[in-house]
């Protein structure tokens, strides 16, 4: 009952959060990779030893071909990200990245070209993806509790089952929104890129929060049952009790996951660090959210339908 006693409490620092992340992501913006506004993208890799980033910039600065990012990869290895180049632009990219050096000779592992109407259509999928898979949650799980408005318990005049929908998605948005703001600050102080991974992790945080949200109000709808029949509690009490019944399973689950995570970010290859940052951010405020803002929510709906 800690939780649902201090329910406005957690309810504020999951405000004060959104609103944090909306600040940094209106301020900083992102960094849009060219994934979804066309460019090319080219790997490389020397023989014996990776020349310093800081020389390779100056060098890259002088062939005006506009903005080119260098990220370092594997052991040997960097990947220019730049706008679409001809042939020729290709071939002087790739002599520029060698620095004339016959011994540290350069190899390219690839050369991956996208154009511009790629990168419409790239972001045109993503925007519909996220909007039916929220759709379909919406839908599914006013119909998994489209029962659960009808177990009132006594003294509380439950909460319809399209609201337990509506909720979630409120949660989903709070999981989202926190993950967005903090690659908003990587982009604007590292140079984060948002390409197809970071709609992949967004997908991915959606599923997994929503899971976690699930299961706590499916033990909600069956101490509601159960309840109803045997005893005199309150909804409150309830949730309460679902609550202090769910939450290790939830806090385990998804702390054995975060490990894994952490182990890509440290360990894994570089292209795949903002990806396991964004999932390891979302797993751990899409966990605070089912426990310390969704059932909050439920109480606090069904106290205002009481008034």
């Amino acid at each position: 009952m800690f939780i649902i006693k201090y329910k406005k409490i957690f309810v504020g620092i999951s405000v004060i959060l959104v609103i944090l992340s909306l600040l940094a992501l209106f301020s900083f913006g992102l960094n849009i990779g060219i994934d979804f506004k066309g460019g090319a993208l080219t790997e490389v890799a020397y023989k014996f030893t990776r020349p310093n980033q800081e020389s390779l910039n100056k060098s890259l600065e002088s062939l005006n071909f506009g903005f080119i990012t260098l990220q370092p990869t594997g052991d040997l290895g960097y990947i220019a990200k730049s706008r679409s180049l001809s042939d020729s632009e290709h071939a002087e990219l790739l002599k520029t990245l060698s620095q004339n050096d016959t011994k540290n000779t350069v190899t390219e592992v690839s050369f991956n070209s996208i154009g511009p109407s790629v990168g419409r259509e790239l972001t045109r999928k993503a925007i519909i993806a996220i909007i039916l898979v929220s759709l379909a949650i919406i839908c599914f799980i006013a119909f998994a509790f489209r029962k659960v408005s009808n177990l009132s318990a006594t003294g509380s005049h439950g909460v319809a089952s399209w609201k337990y929908g509506l909720i979630a998605i409120v949660t989903l948005l709070h999981d989202v929104a926190i993950p967005v703001g903090l690659f908003a600050t990587l982009a604007y102080f590292y140079g984060a890129e948002l390409n197809t991974l970071f709609v992949v992790a967004i997908l991915t945080i959606l599923g997994l929060s929503v899971s976690d949200t699930i299961v706590i109000f499916d033990r909600i709808r069956e101490n509601l049952k159960n309840e109803n029949k045997e005893s005199k509690m309150n909804f409150s009490e309830i949730v309460g009790k679902s609550l202090e019944q769910s939450y290790v399973r939830s806090i385990s689950t998804s702390f054995t996951v975060i490990l894994v995570l952490l182990a890509l970010f440290f360990f894994g290859p570089v292209s795949t660090k903002y990806f396991a940052l964004m999932l390891t951010a979302g797993m751990f405020f899409g966990t605070y959210s089912s426990i310390f803002l969704a059932s909050p929510l439920l109480v606090l709906v069904s106290e205002r339908q009481k008034e």
